[in-house]
């Protein structure tokens, strides 16, 4: 967490610490990929299968300090 935010972030106490530690947590539990696993996320419980079609999309997670790409719907 500290390398991947903290140390990206300026955070200005506890109030604003909070949000920013479960919003980090939803993106590693529900889509950061994890060698351990297969590269699934620790949410997910079956392979999935990607299309390799379509355009691919990025979304900004903790203002931009990481980002998740997915396919285009």
């Amino acid at each position: 967490m500290r390398a991947e935010v903290a140390d990206r972030m300026l955070i200005y106490g506890e109030r604003h610490l909070r949000p920013v530690l479960h919003e980090y947590i939803d993106h590693y539990n529900g889509h950061r990929p994890h060698q351990a696993r297969s590269q699934r996320a620790p949410d997910q419980d079956e392979q999935v299968v990607v299309s390799m079609q379509g355009r691919i999309e990025r979304h900004k997670v903790l203002g931009g300090a990481i980002n998740e790409y997915r396919r285009a719907a």
